[in-house]
């Protein structure tokens, strides 16, 4: 199994893979140059979000600033914007269906470190073991500014995630959630 089988299948993986290394700076290239390029020009904008992204539908609008991890594993759908400062680790899939919207400063993970120092630390290499779980958000989902949400959460279909929330479990279709951590208010 290759480091980024492993990586997807959410088992400890070496960050510092050869494979795995070139994918993360090819997408630091990539997302420096999506984060140079003026607004205006819509057509070289696409262009790169189709090379750095792994799928992305029609009417897809990210405001620079945006940062991702390897941007292969991001996955999102027909006429959803992103707000300018995002970054998304990219580490495993992270879903965005339809109609979804995210605000500024929004932060997805989907990697983490196990709590021991004996398991994540690698003998000969400056990166940590790490492992990583999915990120899926639904169709006409809004996330609040400054929200962050963490590796293996589902956020359900017409689901509003209010600003600053720390999303840390799966929450429902047809809500309102927001907290540290976030939780459900009340149906939608």
């Amino acid at each position: 199994m290759t480091e980024k089988e492993k990586m997807l299948a959410g088992e400890l993986y070496d960050c510092a893979d050869e494979y795995l290394i070139q994918r993360w700076h090819k997408a630091k290239q990539l997302h420096q140059e999506y984060n140079k390029t003026l607004s205006t020009n819509t057509n070289k904008l696409n262009e790169i979000l189709t090379e750095l992204l792994g799928s992305k539908g029609d009417n897809v609008w990210i405001t620079a600033p945006f940062y991702v991890d390897y941007g292969e594993n991001i996955h999102i759908g027909n006429n959803v914007e992103i707000n300018m400062n995002c970054v998304f680790l990219d580490c495993n899939k992270i879903t965005i269906g339809d109609n979804s919207g995210i605000a500024p400063g929004v932060h997805i993970y989907t990697v983490f470190h196990p709590v021991r120092s004996s398991e994540r630390l690698s003998p000969n290499s400056s990166f940590w073991k790490s492992q990583t779980l999915p990120v899926n958000i639904g169709e006409n989902v809004w996330i609040g500014g400054n929200t962050t949400i963490l590796p293996g959460v589902t956020i359900g279909n017409n689901t509003t995630i209010g600003a600053g929330s720390v999303v840390t479990k799966n929450i429902p279709d047809n809500v309102l959630a927001y907290g540290n951590p976030c939780k459900v208010i009340r149906k939608i």
